[in-house]
């Protein structure tokens, strides 16, 4: 019986010879970028421009979205008790938009409401223009990246029948891996780079919205403020 299992064995193990078992291939990250050509560079330089304005509009919205809740009380003080100065002071030390729109229509006290509303909209404007700095770049790399991608896919393909017809009625599966490499590569890597830089855009806008909301809401509360009766 045992004699039976060990010929078995051998036989099995023969059999895997005579057929040449398959090796595995593994391939790196760094090999996949190589084998997607010099398509993938743009592809690259793309997916670094996103993840640097991504961290920088994130850094600078979320300082923008900070907010002391006080701050529009002791404005109010301040403005009920005459202290122009001292809100302007206030209004100086705060860094973020918020502070900016009220400081800019302190300094218009006096005049009518409307042109009070307009400088402070005017500033608003202003901010919302530097929060959104660089938003369309993003967008941008959102839709090119994957057109990129999809302009490497071509470029293989075409590379691969270009291979086919030299090779004639020798066709070697060899010949056509560069050019399939390089077509299903860039097309990956620039679906991956377009994804996450649309959904980076998103949230980027997302976190604008709220900050502009913030911001509409603090100039009603100024104007209001401005229209109540001095005690």
């Amino acid at each position: 019986m045992n004699q039976l299992i060990l010929l078995q064995a051998n036989t099995a193990n023969t059999a895997q010879n005579l057929l040449g078992q398959p090796s595995e291939i593994t391939l790196s990250f760094w090999d996949l970028a190589i084998k997607g050509g010099w398509i993938m560079i743009p592809i690259i330089l793309l997916s670094i421009i996103a993840v640097y304005i991504f961290i920088e509009r994130y850094y600078i919205i979320s300082k923008a979205a900070r907010e002391d809740t006080s701050f529009m009380d002791k404005i109010r003080d301040y403005i009920h008790e005459g202290k122009i100065e001292s809100a302007l002071t206030l209004c100086r030390t705060v860094e973020n938009p918020i502070a900016r729109m009220i400081e800019k229509g302190i300094n218009r006290i006096g005049r009518p409401l409307n042109d009070v509303n307009a400088a402070v909209e005017n500033v608003g404007n202003l901010e919302i223009s530097k929060l959104e700095k660089g938003l369309p770049a993003l967008a941008t790399v959102s839709g090119g990246a994957p057109m990129i991608g999809f302009l490497g896919t071509v470029m293989g393909m075409i590379n691969a029948f270009y291979q086919m017809a030299n090779a004639g009625s020798n066709i070697d599966v060899s010949l056509l891996s560069s050019g399939i490499y390089q077509a299903m590569v860039t097309t990956v890597a620039g679906l991956i780079v377009g994804i996450l830089a649309y959904f980076a855009y998103n949230i980027l806008v997302a976190r604008v919205e709220k900050v502009v909301f913030k911001m509409e809401a603090r100039t009603t509360e100024f104007m209001d403020l401005l229209n109540e009766p001095v005690s």
